[in-house]
């Protein structure tokens, strides 16, 4: 598996993205009533990339260095879909939905690694 944790996978990278993911998105919720503020997310699938490519850059490198944690800051301006007239581009219900959907995606890689520590515990004890 070239670019991964050699015990738990990609599911390690993911679950820090996914929590990076909803606290930016628990933020836009927060900022709902803020003026001007702009609603930002995170692309999933360029950041996990981008750590995959640091992690396989480094082994080709021949270092022993830890897999890179999140990707540099790669957050996106939401396109609104109707922006308000005091310049904020939050829309609470998109918020929530992707909150959601960012939430289900992490419960599923936090599976993964729970039954990959498991599966080497019943190697280690036999049981």
């Amino acid at each position: 598996m070239s670019g991964t944790d050699p015990l738990f996978g990609i599911h390690a990278q993911a679950l820090q993205l996914q929590q990076r993911r909803m606290e930016v998105l628990a933020a836009n919720i927060a900022n709902a009533d803020t003026p001007g503020f702009q609603a930002r997310d995170i692309d999933f699938r360029s950041a996990l990339q981008q750590v995959m490519a640091q992690a396989e850059a480094a082994r080709g490198n021949g270092q022993a260095t830890p897999l890179p944690a999140v990707a540099a800051d790669p957050l996106k301006f939401r396109v609104p879909m109707q922006p308000s007239v005091d310049g904020n581009t939050v829309d609470v219900r998109t918020e929530q939905a992707a909150f959601m959907d960012a939430s289900l995606r992490y419960q599923a890689a936090l599976g993964f690694v729970d039954g990959r520590i498991k599966s080497l515990l019943t190697a280690i004890t036999g049981e």
